[in-house]
């Protein structure tokens, strides 16, 4: 979800700065809400389980988006299934370019020994390389992106319903991910929650999905009237639309943060195995507000790209981030 996430703001980049010049995106159904109201921008349905299934399906696939009278293909995952049909694309004659994921280099962000603690290039980066790989340099910078995040969505009757329609300040928390290692101890977590509902003029709003989320999210919103878990309760389109109400959004390392970068909101992060010096800062957010995990501490860190390694004697490094830290880091969002 991240991935696809990443590429929203780079997008809208193109279509500002080049107004003439149609995009189709090629993706899974689910995340069609991502890119609608961009201008220029048609979505084109991966059907990985039927149509586009399978080395046969993706012939099928070429041909069907082929239709659409493409003129370059841009790579940005860099899978099998992707390489595939950006080769069927070149072998037509047309332009392509594939994003460069930088393992190298990440392997020598996250290795033990001999590490190079350096900050790579940023996803978004890597991805605007591929347009300018085509003909379509991207500028990315702050001044240049600013006026293409979408305004804040018109919340329905539904969500008002469950969050009320009061002038309260809306604070996101997702506090969950893939992988146990970027996902803050949830006591501290608790903490913070607790010291945030202390102030009656803020709502506090939980993020999460899955039945074993829900209920953990629901005991921790019980408590506190100013503490609700939407976790289960709305469809995946409205939650993009009230995300993009928030005020600030409290994440891990992990999709929601994206998500909520993309339309433009505030987003503090907590690192554990990973970093963001990997390239997955969120887009148009600054390093003061990813938390990391103490390196002093814990010299490895960072041990994995994505989170999906684990190291012994590191399960407790997350817990080198104070509550009170995040607490402040909070509310410097809404000040």
């Amino acid at each position: 979800m991240g991935d696809v996430a990443m590429t929203v703001p780079v997008l809208r980049a193109f279509v500002k700065q080049y107004p003439t010049v149609k995009l189709t995106v090629i993706s899974r159904p689910f995340f069609k809400p991502f890119f609608d109201g961009i201008p220029n921008l048609e979505f084109f349905a991966f059907d990985e389980k039927e149509r586009h299934k399978g080395f046969l399906g993706l012939l099928r696939l070429y041909k069907d988006v082929k239709k659409h009278k493409i003129d370059a293909f841009a790579d940005l995952h860099n899978v099998l299934r992707s390489k595939i049909v950006s080769l069927l694309f070149a072998l037509s004659g047309k332009k392509r370019a594939t994003v460069d994921k930088g393992r190298e280099g990440k392997k020598e962000l996250t290795r033990a020994e001999n590490k190079v603690f350096a900050p790579l290039p940023t996803m978004f980066e890597r991805h605007s390389k591929v347009f300018e790989q085509l003909g379509f340099p991207l500028d990315l910078s702050s001044r240049s992106v600013g006026t293409t995040f979408p305004e804040k969505a018109v919340l329905s009757a539904e969500i008002l319903e469950i969050i009320g329609n009061e002038n309260s300040k809306l604070i996101g928390i997702a506090p969950f991910a893939q992988y146990d290692s970027k996902v803050y101890p949830l006591d501290l977590m608790q903490e913070v929650i607790a010291k945030l509902a202390e102030n009656s003029s803020y709502k506090i709003l939980l993020f999460g999905g899955g039945k074993k989320e829900i209920e953990i999210l629901n005991s921790i919103s019980e408590p506190f009237e100013n503490v609700i878990n939407m976790a289960g309760k709305i469809k995946f389109q409205q939650e993009l639309q009230l995300i993009s109400n928030l005020d600030v959004m409290l994440s891990m390392d992990s999709g929601n943060a994206h998500i909520a970068a993309m339309l433009g909101v505030k987003v503090v992060t907590l690192w554990g195995a990973t970093h963001p010096y990997a390239g997955f800062l969120p887009f148009n957010q600054t390093l003061e507000n990813a938390l990391t995990s103490d390196r002093n501490q814990y010299p490895k860190l960072p041990t994995s790209v994505y989170g999906n390694k684990e190291v012994e004697g590191y399960e407790d490094a997350m817990r080198t981030i104070l509550p009170q830290q995040v607490f402040d880091k909070v509310v410097e969002q809404l000040s």
